[in-house]
């Protein structure tokens, strides 16, 4: 599941969208047949204005788990740090070139499907409430096609937290 999702919610390319009937393989059970249908029926340069416009644009559907908490602070600079670590510790070294952050959700679900589910699991569970706050956000968003509530997107987050423990209280 941390595989199809780290795929499904990176930006979209033609390589993603030929990829889809193997991505959807990967996890059949996870709830991500809306966001697969909407990969598959719409124009490449439309589902790229959609991300944008979804992710880049609104910092409350932010895919970086640090920024939640943190903001653009210091504080955050060391919780990215602690990413770096736990991708160390986990056997993989964090390439500094990269285009994203180390606390890129796309990143954190690659590295656990990949290296170290442990070191993501935990990494994930400690930022629970960013990830939370970003499904809310998604569940919220108001789809500039016109069709209602709700980002594409959403079901590829709710598949990760249905990964992750039940939430108490």
């Amino acid at each position: 599941t941390w595989a199809a999702c780290s795929a499904l919610l990176d930006y979209p390319t033609a390589e993603l969208q030929a990829d889809l009937d193997a991505i959807e393989a990967l996890a059949p059970d996870a709830g991500l047949g809306g966001l697969l249908a909407h990969l598959r029926d719409h124009d490449l340069r439309v589902l790229q204005e959609e991300y944008v416009e979804t992710f880049d644009h609104t910092r409350k559907c932010a895919l970086y788990l640090t920024y939640f908490a943190y903001g653009d602070t210091r504080r955050r600079g060391v919780a990215l740090v602690q990413f770096k670590q736990a991708y160390r510790a986990g056997g993989a070294q964090w390439d500094e070139a990269a285009e994203e952050l180390p606390d890129h959700l796309c990143a954190v679900l690659q590295f656990g499907a990949t290296v170290d589910a442990d070191a993501a699991w935990r990494l994930l569970i400690d930022h629970r409430a960013g990830l939370e706050m970003l499904r809310l956000a998604l569940a919220g968003w108001e789809r500039s096609d016109g069709r209602g509530i709700g980002s594409p997107w959403l079901g590829a987050v709710v598949a990760v937290c249905d990964t992750l423990p039940v939430l108490q209280g």
